[in-house]
């Protein structure tokens, strides 16, 4: 079972911060092999969305403000453990990564920067494709809008 819970920054304990930065870390930097600046400054600015089980943070996303990575709000860091990945998780996070937004920033429109190999999972939750494919450290992104969600 998971339990999930989101958090303004300033809110996150210490613990739960190691635990969201060394997920980000064993994915982002270690899995994919990627050497890059997580650690953006827009991590103050957002909202944080944690699925744990136990005391293992297993899922994770930021929701950032509009104006701060792109004129629309957004939702970034879409992670989960490698530990609980063909599960379902993913989409359930997704999910609650979307409400969560529109919960706090009303039913605007969504811009995300996706893994390109993701492109279909993320249409699947009504996302579109706009622009081309563009590399951001090394690794194939496209940017996607969600424009309604009920």
């Amino acid at each position: 079972m998971t339990n999930w819970t989101d958090k303004k920054f300033e809110d996150l304990k210490p613990g739960e911060l190691y635990a969201i930065l060394q997920l980000r870390s064993e994915v982002f930097v270690v899995e994919q092999n990627c050497a890059f600046q997580d650690m953006d400054g827009k991590d103050k600015v957002s909202h944080h969305l944690m699925g744990w089980q136990g005391d293992k943070l297993v899922a994770y996303s930021r929701i950032v403000p509009a104006g701060i990575s792109y004129v629309e709000f957004s939702i970034g860091r879409i992670v989960s453990s490698p530990a609980v990945r063909r599960q379902g998780i993913g989409r359930v996070l997704v999910d609650k990564s979307i409400q969560l937004a529109y919960s706090l920033h009303g039913k605007g429109v969504i811009r995300i920067g996706a893994q390109y190999y993701l492109r279909d999972f993320y249409e699947s939750f009504g996302f579109r494709t706009v622009g081309d494919i563009y590399l951001e450290d090394d690794i194939e992104h496209i940017e996607m809008l969600l424009l309604t969600k009920d």
